[in-house]
């Protein structure tokens, strides 16, 4: 199971993402993913900024020369499919072959964001044609590309027409139901399967607890020190998950990135 980390996007600032990046190479992780998003609003509501998520995956890899890198997820409505599958084709040239890109069709919580920038978002068919088209076009390039979203209808996309599907969140339990169907839409061609999700990473269980009063992470964030981080995501590679792609709530540390690489990821590889 391959061990990635998402990159701290939502600033006006570049260099803490790159240096998250550095980080994440250094010690041994296996991929880096960036965020795609025109701004995002915080849960008080305060508007965010975003760096421009395929601009600064083309500045990781150029800081950087082994680890994966990718979008999760480039976000089909933002741009025509063409223009999209160029671009992807690009990063893939620069960074000599180590993308992996991931493409979504948005959800309701991305209708603001096309909205104030005159970009339709349309209802849920709408998105999955554009998904659609996006993925055909980008295919074929010699890089993989995997679908993100839950929809029954987006797993079903992803498992006749991409080279894998990556769920964000929820349980065990139904990722590993939703992994069984996916796979058997798939058939036996190769086909990756991912899972992503929010953590809060400390040295020790009670340097996570104290990080946990200090970020106040929402439910579903899993919290723990490295053992208990290894387990949890352990269980996922046993529902069927071949890459684990985390996102800390502090994302901006690069402390996080080592301990990632050089605590958790070993006992990942000896389970």
């Amino acid at each position: 199971m391959k061990l990635g980390l998402s990159l701290p996007n939502f600033r006006d600032d570049p260099e803490p993402m790159l240096a998250v990046a550095r980080a994440a190479e250094a010690a041994g992780l296996d991929g880096v993913f960036g965020f795609d998003h025109l701004f995002r609003r915080s849960p008080a509501g305060k508007l965010r900024p975003a760096l421009e998520g395929l601009t600064m995956l083309g500045a990781v890899a150029a800081e950087t020369s082994r680890i994966a890198l990718g979008p999760l997820v480039a976000r089909a409505t933002l741009r025509p499919a063409a223009t999209l599958a160029t671009a992807l084709e690009t990063l893939h040239r620069v960074s000599r072959g180590r993308l992996v890109a991931t493409i979504g069709s948005g959800d309701e919580e991305s209708r603001e964001e096309n909205e104030s920038f005159g970009l339709g978002f349309g209802d849920v068919d709408d998105r999955l044609r554009a998904l659609t088209a996006a993925v055909d076009w980008s295919r074929g390039h010699g890089f993989p590309v995997w679908v993100g979203g839950t929809l029954g209808a987006v797993r079903d996309l992803a498992a006749r027409r991409a080279d894998g599907w990556n769920r964000w969140g929820g349980s065990v339990e139904r990722f590993a139901q939703q992994t069984a169907h996916v796979r058997e839409v798939a058939g036996t061609r190769p086909f990756t399967v991912s899972w992503g999700g929010l953590i809060v990473l400390g040295e020790s269980e009670s340097a996570a607890d104290k990080k946990r009063t200090q970020l106040t992470p929402g439910p579903g964030v899993l919290v723990g020190g490295p053992e208990r981080v290894a387990e949890a995501l352990q269980a996922y590679g046993d529902a069927g998950a071949e890459w684990v792609i985390v996102g800390p709530i502090d994302s901006s540390a690069p402390d996080n990135a080592s301990l990632l690489g050089e605590r958790v990821k070993p006992l990942l590889a000896s389970n």
